[in-house]
């Protein structure tokens, strides 16, 4: 590589560290992007500013958006006593990408792990104890991975919900599936076939 390309073996190593890209899928990526400088390079770095400066999470689910609280959390037609529980935000888009969910959210931000040293205290458990009691929740549904990590933490928040109903995604998560993965059929089936923990 020529020695003048500092600054574009800057955004390939950046682009490097992006879940899915490795430095090959990176170059290539950042090399389309040159040759498209007007139609994709110069757009996209528009929006990334425009993300970075704007981008907040919502001080009462954690969703991602552009404003305090989110568009779901501020809909009173999602106030129907329902909270579904995901582990990030790419869980709760994909949930809303199946269009069958018509409650609130709430992003624990990771799940509960012996291993990483991850407890109740380092997700947004607390946060969702507080919020049950304050919006009046009637149904919790967990709609965690189906990992032992994902069991574990859904284990966890059940045992701490005495009194109200807790369901889990059942039929077409498999074993070991991330909701990001999952299509809206798929989603579609799980939520429909909830079960209690």
């Amino acid at each position: 590589m020529a020695d003048d390309t500092g600054d574009i073996q800057a955004l390939i190593d950046l682009m490097a560290r992006l879940p899915g890209l490795g430095p090959r899928s990176a170059r290539r990526a950042v090399l389309h992007l040159i040759k498209k400088r007007g139609q994709l390079l110069v757009p996209l770095a528009d929006a990334m500013q425009s993300v970075g400066a704007t981008a907040r999470e919502c001080l009462n689910c954690s969703n991602i958006g552009t404003s305090d609280i989110c568009k779901i959390c501020d809909s009173e037609k999602r106030a129907n006593g329902q909270i579904c529980v995901v582990e990030d935000v790419a869980d709760l888009w994909a949930m809303e990408r199946s269009a069958v969910f018509k409650g609130r959210y709430h992003v624990l931000g990771g799940t509960l792990s012996a291993l990483d040293a991850i407890g109740p205290e380092d997700l947004r458990i607390p946060r969702l104890l507080d919020r049950i009691t304050s919006e009046e929740i009637t149904e919790v549904i967990l709609a965690l991975s189906a990992t032992i990590d994902g069991q574990t933490t859904a284990h966890y928040i059940a045992d701490q919900l005495g009194g109200i109903t807790v369901t889990s995604l059942a039929q077409g998560v498999p074993i070991g599936g991330e909701l990001d993965y999952l299509d809206d059929g798929t989603i579609t089936a799980a939520l429909n076939a909830r079960r209690a923990l």
